[in-house]
């Protein structure tokens, strides 16, 4: 399936709307239940603060699918999404208060590509912290 958008309509430097997403240690212990990821530090500070972590981090992976929502909701098709990767640079750190932490996203077309894909590339925050590098997407569009 391709996304909904035309290609011919995406111009290089297209911005894709920007989200935030918030992250609280509740979202954390339930992506640990959906993922099997019981790594203690994503929900226990006090293990985290052992191996040198500044508190509870989010997961990797939870990171990564918060970021590339803005590419699905952009594309309105999840398949259209042909190929996704980054690189960790720092961990969102998540307080054990109300506010929790945010992540803040936006993104752009970089490329345009054979076959009616574009090359997306993400940039992903928290804190006013770079947490994904590398962060780009390939997608099919209409």
């Amino acid at each position: 399936m391709t996304a909904k958008i035309a290609y011919d309509d995406v111009e290089v430097g297209t911005e894709l709307p920007a989200q935030s997403f918030p992250v609280t240690r509740a979202t954390l212990v339930q992506y640990a239940g959906a993922s099997g990821d019981f790594n203690p530090i994503h929900w226990n500070e006090k293990f985290a603060l052992e191996v040198g972590l500044p508190d509870v981090i989010a997961h990797g992976m939870f990171t990564m699918a918060e970021a590339i929502r803005v590419v699905t909701d952009w594309t309105v098709d999840p398949a259209a999404v042909v190929e996704y990767g980054v690189r960790f640079t720092k961990p969102v750190v998540v307080p054990n208060d109300d506010k929790g932490a945010t992540i803040e996203v936006s993104a752009k077309v970089a490329a345009k590509l054979d076959d009616k894909q574009v090359r997306v590339d993400l940039l992903a925050k928290s804190d006013d912290q770079k947490v994904l590098g590398m962060s780009r997407a390939v997608v099919r569009l209409a």
